[in-house]
């Protein structure tokens, strides 16, 4: 199964949060009593999102985190690459010698084809979409799951 990190996933929720009001600076602490994420973990993700250039941090009293571009030019992609790195889904794409096979490898940058989708499914997908109210999709999809006994496809 491929998942997002818990920081990652807490990384959306503050951002959802600013999104809300993104033109007012967003002290951390405000942001964990709005969210519920602990101040150490609010603290280090704002880090990492200032550092991707999708946050500014303001100094002093009366600052805090501000988006450095409104919510429909901050795609999820950039948030995920941001708090986990390249978005791959395997190994020997983002890190040489990662595998015993990479010499012999045929498909190797075949995985490439398949990263780059999934960026670019992610990439479609903006931080304004997110703060939106979820809305019933009109798109159907095939999700086969395994079973012990047999093979089901459910339609979500």
């Amino acid at each position: 199964m491929l998942r997002v990190s818990k920081l990652t996933d807490y990384a959306t929720v503050i951002l959802t949060h600013i999104a809300h009001q993104p033109d007012e600076l967003h002290a951390a602490s405000d942001i964990t009593q709005a969210t519920d994420v602990a101040l150490p973990t609010v603290s280090k993700v704002l880090k990492l999102l200032s550092k991707a250039n999708i946050l500014n941090s303001h100094r002093g009293s009366k600052g805090g985190y501000l988006l450095t571009r409104t919510p429909k030019d901050v795609h999820v992609a950039e948030i995920i690459t941001a708090i986990e790195g390249p978005i791959a889904m395997t190994e020997c794409t983002t890190h040489t010698g990662a595998c015993e096979q990479e010499s012999s490898c045929e498909i190797k940058g075949n995985w490439n084809l398949i990263n780059r989708a999934v960026y670019m499914a992610l990439e479609a997908v903006t931080l304004a979409d997110m703060v939106a109210p979820v809305r019933q999709q009109a798109v159907m999809v095939n999700m086969p799951l395994k079973t012990q006994t047999n093979d089901l496809k459910v339609e979500n």
